[in-house]
């Protein structure tokens, strides 16, 4: 991946912070969402996002460890084990703070602590294991979007930890396009399976802001570079995904403050904070907010 990234044509400002997962990462919207998803709890699963929303990563980890026990050839259960690890370092190294988000100065000038070796191995470990147990059930049944969605959303997070954390950004494209594709191929199958819309609507948003001759590139090589489509299918997880949607919403927020709509952006992070009294992530950015 390190050689490719030195050979891309300027990889580092067609790639920089594109990815998905899950896990994370940064987007700019348009308008707020109105309606949500059901709330994240009652299965192991949902109480591991749940926890995992929150920053209680031990918690997370403990209730997808649950899951996997009890459902060992499910993908889903390792692949969001693997978002708790991510999220983990993410929030270790202030990647998850909404403000770097809205100020790419301070993105790219921030001091980076290094890397925990556990969490990464860990990580990997996850990930590993997920794509084992999506190829498995994908050679039984090549059109189980439960196996593909795990696929897409694998790919994402390595897109976001090569991106954010290991820099290799022409590796962090790659994998952003992986995820599109097994997303597509998930919600071909599946056209409930809103979740998978995330990496999709990432994909049209965030190369949409891309110089034109870089769009043009990026869209002979099949990237989805439309921003209405992005912007659609982001509100569309938001408000009918379900383990992603969280997620969604920040963006949103993100894309509100950015864009300068501060108190409909605002309202957004109030009713994540609400829902995830245990994050603090959104009461310090509301505190911000006048």
């Amino acid at each position: 991946m390190s050689p490719a990234a030195r050979t891309a044509p300027s990889s580092a400002r067609i790639t920089r912070r594109i990815a998905l997962s899950g896990a994370l990462l940064l987007l700019l919207l348009a308008a707020p969402v109105l309606a949500f998803s059901a709330p994240l709890t009652g299965t192991p699963l949902n109480d591991g996002y749940y926890a995992l929303y929150n920053l209680d990563f031990d918690a997370a980890h403990a209730h997808f460890g649950q899951w996997m026990a009890a459902h060992p050839d499910d993908c889903l259960g390792s692949a969001s084990d693997a978002a708790a690890y991510i999220f983990n370092e993410f929030n270790l190294l202030g990647v998850l703070d909404i403000e770097l988000f809205a100020d790419d100065n301070r993105f790219q000038s921030r001091t980076r602590p290094p890397v925990d070796p556990a969490l990464k191995q860990g990580f990997n470990n996850r990930i590993d294991q997920s794509n084992r147990l999506a190829d498995i059930a994908l050679q039984h049944n090549p059109n189980d979007s439960n196996a593909l969605y795990c696929k897409a959303v694998t790919s994402g997070m390595q897109a976001d930890w090569a991106s954010l954390i290991d820099r290799h950004e022409y590796g962090a494209f790659k994998y952003s396009e992986l995820a599109s594709k097994y997303a597509k191929q998930a919600l071909a199958v599946n056209p409930t399976l809103y979740d998978a819309n995330l990496a999709v609507g990432i994909e049209n948003y965030m190369l949409s802001l891309k110089a034109a001759p870089i769009r043009w590139f990026l869209g002979m090589a099949g990237a989805g570079t439309n921003k209405a489509e992005g912007v659609r299918l982001l509100k569309l997880t938001a408000e009918q995904g379900h383990y992603l949607a969280p997620f969604a919403r920040l963006m949103l927020a993100v894309g509100e403050l950015r864009d300068g709509r501060t108190q409909s952006g605002k309202q957004i992070l109030i009713g994540l904070s609400q829902e995830f009294p245990k994050n603090d992530l959104y009461q310090r950015q509301i505190a911000r907010l006048h």
